[in-house]
């Protein structure tokens, strides 16, 4: 696909655009997607023109629709307010499971939020984390390895089952918590075994989307 000259220019800006807007570098985005770091370069110097496949690909990393790459950008601030979030598979808040990694849906949040982290969706399952979080709630996670004791994240065991949890974090161990205790007991893992597992911090609650009538 090779583009004309102002398609090219205007894929070079929105890509730089949403690179600025998620905070991520050429070689980081180059990294997580697997692109080359010339190709990159090309994009963002107007040079070459991405295929269907590649637009694709960063559209979703980027939270946006196709077009948001491909069509001439629009600043009025009444339409640059918010920004595009994918909503991934659904992940448990009961027993940990494998978690699936595939865009559902996309939610807004406000575009000063945007600048503070990369940030997703994930749809909450099951009923240990009520009457907090809900089974079909969207919550919004900004990605992070760490936590503060006493707050929700993305947990990861096991190399490869994630949860939905309260964490905190002790002298002694870690603490995995559901606020519903009828539906899970806390999970306690000392230091040491948290790190042979491994236990994983994949990002932090920040919001809580609910629908009304559920």
């Amino acid at each position: 696909m090779s583009g004309t000259l102002g398609n090219k220019e205007i894929m070079a800006k929105n890509i730089r655009r949403l690179m600025d807007e998620k905070g991520v570098s050429r070689r980081e985005l180059c990294n997580l997607l697997g692109f080359k770091y010339s190709t990159v370069t090309d994009w963002l110097n107007a040079e070459k023109y991405p295929r269907i496949d590649k637009i694709e690909m960063m559209a979703n990393f980027f939270g946006v629709n196709k077009a948001d790459l491909v069509e001439p950008f629009n600043e009025h601030p009444a339409t640059n307010s918010y920004v595009h979030i994918p909503v991934l598979g659904a992940i448990p808040a009961g027993i940990p499971s494998e978690a699936i990694e595939s865009v559902l849906d996309y939610e807004d949040i406000t575009a000063d939020m945007a600048k503070h982290g990369n940030f997703y969706g994930l749809i909450a399952r099951g009923h240990s984390m009520e009457p907090t979080i809900n089974d079909g709630d969207v919550v919004i996670i900004r990605q992070q390895p760490t936590v503060e004791s006493g707050e929700i994240a993305v947990v990861k065991l096991n190399g490869n089952e994630a949860t939905l949890k309260e964490v905190k974090i002790t002298d002694e161990g870690i603490f995995i918590i559901g606020h519903n205790r009828s539906a899970f007991e806390p999970m306690f893992l000392t230091h040491e075994k948290a790190r042979k597992l491994p236990l994983r911090i994949l990002g932090k609650a920040v919001e809580l989307r609910r629908k009304l009538g559920r």
